[in-house]
């Protein structure tokens, strides 16, 4: 095998598109796309015109691209959470290797079922558990692997969810049904479960775990509040999840850019929120402030899906107002068919003794995870933030304090805080190296953390502490 690596794209949305699908137009050398499946044929035609992909190479459905013979090395997996296991499994039968989107499936058994025919089939299964492939998180490891901390006795884990991604992933948008998708604290922190597992070097011994669903419920809607935000909500000037504020005045992109400690992206925000026409001046200027006129990404970009055509192409503030009197992404947050948690904490007692705990919930003022490690030695303070990312070693002997890690982030352009191209760099060193045959964090590795949160999940459902060996053994993983 040699580069440009040849991949197949299963599932064009935003991991697909701008991650994966990004990294190749910057990396053509590297990796290059040379087919894709994906139902909504606005995406199917804007990767295939990026990669320059023809005609009779696109498909409408997973199906009728894995019933071909194979068409490259490797297949990317970038389905919702309940379509992993069924194009996993047939992807790896046609002998592709494959990088497949977390979770890895949405059931235990699933990935357990995944697992058996990797180890089948021989080919290399990575999972975009980005977090270990950041600059921050791989510190942290290495301070640890150092000695610097002594022995760890407690980590304490938080994954702060900004109310702005709460209301529009697990709430309004792909990820609110447990039936539609997956429990959340498997869908969004089998990431933190990764690390942890990573950081301790140890496998789970017993698990347990309290949450609900407790805020966004319709008995917490205010009185005389409509289903949809834009049909007259009276108090639409004080609600923080009032849907035009979120998908036409930007909200979470300003925060994002007024919590940067860099003084231009303050700036920024500050013209779009007090000056916008100034602002739309100075971008014809300034070309890095063009995107900000007329922003079309994330949080945006979702609420175009499965429109009709002829709106897909328009981003004005009155065609985005017509699109959130129908899309999901317009209704009161009250009155949404949600059932996943929206705080959840697990605590866990490793192998090591080690003792951990995370917190996940949906009330956070930003975006970002924020640790703490504490040693026989020394005491680690992590945050892992949107617009920046800072590491303190806290020595207990001198007392001293060192800043050993930080970075700004607002002008990264790889997500989570860098991960995303290293995990990609890291799965095609590991094909192209037959003695590297797995990345770092391979399909067994990738199912302890999948493990803990399906038994987190049981506990907090049922009120017990689940024994992690009992648990393996009533799944049949050994």
């Amino acid at each position: 095998m040699k580069l440009p690596i040849k991949a197949i794209l299963i599932g064009a949305g935003n991991r697909g598109m701008t991650v994966y699908g990004q990294y190749a137009l910057e990396n053509k050398e590297k990796l290059r796309f040379v087919a894709v499946a994906e139902p909504i044929s606005s995406r199917l035609e804007k990767f295939a015109s990026l990669h320059d992909i023809p005609q009779e190479l696109c498909f409408n459905t997973w199906e009728t691209l894995l019933v071909k013979e194979k068409l490259a090395d490797v297949a990317f997996i970038c389905t919702q959470d309940q379509l992993h296991i069924e194009p996993t499994i047939m992807a790896l039968e046609r002998g592709y290797h494959i990088l497949l989107e977390k979770p890895m499936a949405h059931t235990l058994d699933g990935c357990i079922n995944i697992i058996k025919k990797v180890e089948e089939t021989g080919n290399i299964l990575g999972i975009g558990h980005v977090l270990r492939y950041t600059d921050f998180f791989s510190k942290i490891y290495h301070t640890i692997k150092q000695g610097l901390l002594g022995e760890i006795i407690n980590i304490s884990h938080r994954e702060n969810v900004s109310w702005y991604h709460i209301a529009h992933s697990f709430v309004r948008g792909n990820w609110r049904k447990i039936e539609e998708s997956s429990p959340m604290i498997l869908a969004k922190c089998c990431h933190d479960l990764d690390i942890l597992f990573w950081l301790v070097g140890s496998q789970p011994k017993k698990i347990s775990s309290f949450g609900s669903l407790k805020h966004f419920k319709r008995e917490n809607a205010p009185g005389g509040a409509p289903d949809f935000c834009v049909e007259g909500c009276p108090i639409e000037n004080s609600c923080l999840y009032y849907a035009p504020r979120i998908y036409i005045e930007i909200e979470p992109i300003l925060q994002i850019l007024q919590h940067s400690q860099k003084k231009f992206y303050k700036f920024a925000s500050n013209l779009l929120r007090n000056h916008p026409r100034s602002l739309k001046k100075l971008s014809k200027i300034i070309k890095s402030l063009k995107p900000l006129v007329n922003w079309k990404d994330w949080p945006v970009e979702p609420m175009y899906f499965g429109q009709p055509e002829e709106s897909v192409q328009d981003y004005s503030n009155e065609a985005r107002m017509a699109i959130l009197k129908r899309s999901p992404y317009g209704r009161c947050v009250y009155k949404c068919d949600n059932d996943v948690v929206d705080h959840q904490i697990v605590n866990i007692e490793f192998e090591n003794d080690v003792t951990a705990s995370l917190t996940m919930h949906g009330f956070s003022d930003r975006e970002g995870r924020t640790l703490r490690i504490d040693g026989t030695k020394a005491t680690l303070i992590g945050e892992f933030g949107d617009s920046y990312q800072q590491i303190l070693l806290r020595d207990h002997y001198s007392p001293s304090e060192e800043t050993i890690f930080k970075m700004d982030l607002s002008s990264d352009s790889s997500g989570h805080g860098g991960g995303d191209y290293v995990l990609i760099e890291k799965y095609i060193d590991a094909i192209l190296d037959p003695n590297n045959p797995q990345p770092l964090t391979n399909a067994r590795e990738s199912m302890e953390s999948h493990l803990m949160a399906f038994a987190a999940n049981e506990s907090r459902l049922n009120g017990k502490v689940i024994n992690i060996k009992n648990f393996r053994e009533q799944a049949g993983y050994e």
